[in-house]
């Protein structure tokens, strides 16, 4: 809708997941080299997690788009499913038949003679299980039994598991004892700070740019950080609305009055949380004395538990500058609910 008046090949803050946009921020670059590591090392259960919206899938096809021809890779991405179910799944991303009526054993023994053959002729064989916080207990002790898939010198198969931050509660319950015990790698992805937001924002600028790419003033952006957490999605989500309002109000220049009818219009529309929710809602996922599986944070030989408190920028307000009401008559909310409404649930 706003591409031509910005002078811009596309949209720069779309929703969709896409490598080409990712912003090397030092949290991103260093969960990325964790989860490479992981894969290329041969390490035991990799479990890399976040919040919604936190970059987590982009990460993942940045890791599987690098990997040579030499790796089969299964992919769960619907992870609502039993034992059994979780088998046949792991078998069919595999390009194995799964045959009707054969009980479990049997589907293991055919899923075992696979990765043999696949290691036999110099192949890795890597399961990727995203959204894992979904997956019950039985389903996680049946992926640890997969791993125990072995030769006498090596594992036979390698496991990753990204997901939510739930996923680390349910790794700290004590069934999960022996699981917890075989994960070498393991990476949380915290929001980015301000400056990081604000670099985030321009460099999806420039990327998406005919031109001199448009800017967004320091203001804007810390009121954009702000309100999103430092979540890519939740700026993605904001960004792509000032510059909806700004075309609307026939402004190529982005003002901080803008910044603030868009965060009071996707507030309201429930779009995204009022400040002061986030944390609340956070911390309603983490009832006191829960167990927690450790966060491995940017020094590898330190960790912390998660759950800290979201910083928060100070911004300005000023009046919505004349016409600007007018101009926005154009653009009423109902755009947004139908352009934004459900998507914070969505995957990135």
């Amino acid at each position: 809708m706003y591409e031509r008046f910005f002078n811009l090949r596309e949209r720069p803050f779309a929703l969709t997941p896409d490598p080409d946009y990712l912003y090397p921020s030092r949290i991103h670059s260093e969960a990325l080299n964790y989860l490479r590591y992981g894969i290329e090392g041969h390490a035991g259960f990799i479990v890399i997690t976040g919040e919604i919206g936190s970059g987590k899938t982009t990460l993942l096809q940045i890791a599987l788009r690098g990997l040579d021809q030499q790796t089969a890779v299964s992919r769960l991405v619907n992870t609502l499913l039993d034992a059994r179910e979780l088998i046949e799944a792991v078998m069919l991303d595999f390009g194995l038949e799964v045959a009707p009526n054969r009980s479990k054993p049997h589907l293991v023994r055919e899923l075992a003679r696979f990765l043999v053959q696949q290691r036999s002729a110099g192949r890795l064989s890597l399961l990727v299980v995203d959204e894992a916080q979904n997956l019950g207990i039985a389903a996680l002790e049946e992926i640890r039994m997969l791993s125990n898939l072995e030769t006498e010198k090596s594992k036979l198969i390698q496991i990753a598991l990204i997901g939510q931050p739930g996923l680390r509660h349910t790794l700290g319950r004590p069934e999960l004892q022996q699981l917890r015990q075989r994960i070498s790698v393991s990476y949380h992805l915290h929001g980015l700070d301000g400056p990081d937001t604000a670099a985030y924002i321009a460099h999806r600028l420039r990327r998406a740019s005919l031109g001199v790419p448009i800017e967004f003033p320091a203001a804007v952006s810390a009121v954009v950080h702000q309100h999103s957490e430092g979540l890519p999605r939740k700026i993605n989500i904001i960004a792509d609305a000032i510059l909806l309002f700004a075309y609307g109000a026939g402004q190529r220049r982005i003002g901080i009055e803008i910044a603030h009818e868009v965060i009071k219009d996707l507030e309201a529309t429930g779009v995204i949380a009022a400040v002061g929710e986030h944390a609340s809602a956070r911390y309603a996922e983490s009832p006191p004395g829960a167990p927690v599986l450790p966060v491995r944070r940017s020094r590898p030989r330190r960790w912390r538990i998660l759950n800290v408190p979201p910083g928060r920028c100070q911004s300005g307000s000023s009046k919505v500058p004349s016409g600007f009401a007018a101009a926005r008559s154009r653009l009423p909310s109902r755009i947004l609910r139908r352009r934004y409404a459900n998507r914070s649930s969505s995957g990135l």
